[in-house]
């Protein structure tokens, strides 16, 4: 289950991108989705109802793109609109994609761009060109269905959707669950157009500075890594993409079926870390 508030102006957007992001729950564990449940607060008298019914049609309109069914829901009235799914799936016990287990030789796929966070933050201030948010709303409506598909044909097991607690948030449960260190090399990170110069110019959500702090212990940085790339490692995401942990021999046919995904990283042995160099 999962629902925020809106990051776009556009409610049928927001519907979308918010049914793509609960939907991905199921993805990150290699699961297929079947049905789910919207969570719906609205300010009833104040906006008017077409916003309301367009925010549903893009959620409904995303499940159905997923192959499940919404069968329902609940509303209740408040202030500030927000918006998700409870959604439910079903996984192949022995195919289940989990965050543990990372093995030392392994490599570290992420799926789709970094900087959803810093983008709609810049959106909010007019400082975001019509482009880069065009493209951050692409990426966030995009579902990590083919992604989670093709992991569990290359045999995938370790994996994570990157959402709220960003790359190293994230990355972070991998490496304690499983005992290992995760380096990353932060010029392979692949990013939404504008989103390095963005954060350069400190468009950063408070959720990054509260990402970075929770994570002091455990995320270093190499001394030359600049500082925007610093910020977008710990950029909260909205639907963000999957970070799969992937044997060696099955990178590059993983790679070649998902465009836009890249080879950040590597598992090696050592107490649990992250290390971007």
């Amino acid at each position: 289950m999962d629902f925020f508030t809106p990051i776009v102006d556009d409610p049928y957007l927001f519907g979308a991108i918010a049914a793509a992001n609960a939907l991905s729950d199921v993805y990150a564990m290699g699961g297929r989705p079947l049905t789910a449940l919207n969570i719906l607060c609205f300010p009833a008298g104040v906006a008017p109802p077409e916003v309301l019914s367009r925010i549903l049609l893009g959620g409904y309109e995303k499940v159905i793109e997923a192959g499940a069914v919404v069968v329902g829901g609940h509303s209740v009235e408040d202030k500030e609109p927000k918006f998700g799914m409870a959604v439910t799936g079903i996984v192949n016990p022995g195919q289940a994609i989990t965050n543990k287990d990372a093995r030392p030789g392994q490599r570290i796929v992420l799926t789709k761009p970094l900087g959803t966070g810093v983008i709609t933050t810049a959106a909010k201030f007019d400082s975001c060109p019509p482009h880069a948010l065009e493209a951050a709303c692409a990426s966030m409506t995009r579902l990590n269905r083919d992604a989670a598909y093709a992991a569990v044909r290359h045999g995938v097991r370790t994996g994570t959707d990157i959402t709220g607690f960003g790359l190293a948030g994230h990355l972070s449960h991998v490496a304690r669950a499983s005992g290992v260190e995760l380096r990353l090399q932060s010029e392979r990170l692949p990013l939404l157009p504008e989103a390095r110069r963005l954060a350069a110019e400190g468009h950063s959500p408070g959720g990054a500075f509260a990402n970075h702090s929770w994570l002091e212990d455990l995320l270093e940085f190499a001394p030359g890594v600049p500082e925007e790339m610093r910020k977008l490692v710990v950029d909260p995401q909205t639907s963000g993409g999957l970070a799969l942990f992937v044997a060696p021999e099955h990178v590059d046919a993983l790679l070649a079926e998902l465009p836009g995904a890249a080879d950040i990283g590597v598992v090696e042995e050592g107490p649990p870390r992250i290390f971007v160099a």
